[in-house]
């Protein structure tokens, strides 16, 4: 492997001029999430079904009492002898759902495959998120014909709206509780950040605890 050998100082010099990039970088993200935050919504009126290990389930049902719903959309097919590496993947990268919880927002997948199957490899997989089968055209509604994709939804005076959506290297990154926040209308809901009107905010780092004390 092909490096530079240089002194700490030198060092230390080529890191801050990267530093300034990287900054440069935070700052941008910040305002690409607050664009995203003032994206207008649509609808969603159409009424979708979902079978769970509890039963079947509406797409309001998948909030679980919460206002912001955040769904990944999972490859695995039924009778899958090869699930999608990329997807398990993502989701090995999932974080403590506590904290995406204590925003008022829930994360949930689905999938094409029946339930008993989900629950199969869920639990080889050893993964503890809502995981539910899609038994409609809930994913080609939502631009998941096939493949894969992440969709966010927000409850709002009893309405259910379609906020923000995307897929491929637009999932690159969403392994942490803020990565998957900055997608939705309230964002982190913290008091720097700009956002519509009426949007609930509170004290940066505020609300934050060790996950088994919220």
């Amino acid at each position: 492997m092909e490096h530079i050998e240089v002194t700490k100082e030198e060092w230390l010099k080529a890191r801050e001029a990267h530093l300034i990039e990287e900054k440069k970088l935070t700052r941008a993200l910040d305002k690409l999430a607050a664009e995203r935050r003032h994206l207008p919504w649509v609808k969603v009126t159409k009424k979708y079904s979902f079978e769970s290990k509890d039963g079947k389930l509406s797409l309001e049902d998948l909030f679980e009492g919460r206002d912001q719903l955040i769904v990944y959309h999972h490859m695995l097919k039924p009778g899958d002898k090869s699930p999608c590496t990329g997807c398990g993947l993502a989701m090995d990268n999932m974080p403590n759902l506590a904290h995406i919880n204590a925003r008022n927002t829930t994360f949930c997948v689905v999938a094409r495959a029946p339930i008993n199957e989900i629950e199969a490899f869920k639990k080889r997989m050893d993964w503890k998120f809502p995981w539910v089968s899609t038994l409609d055209d809930f994913n080609p509604d939502f631009d998941v014909p096939q493949y894969f994709g992440l969709n966010v939804f927000i409850r709002h005076n009893g309405e259910t709206f379609r906020t923000y959506f995307t897929k491929g290297r637009g999932m690159d990154t969403l392994g942490s509780t803020y990565a998957l926040l900055d997608l939705t209308p309230y964002g982190r809901q913290e008091e720097w950040q700009n956002v519509p009107k009426g949007t609930p905010q509170t004290p940066t780092y505020g609300w934050c605890r060790l996950h088994d004390e919220y």
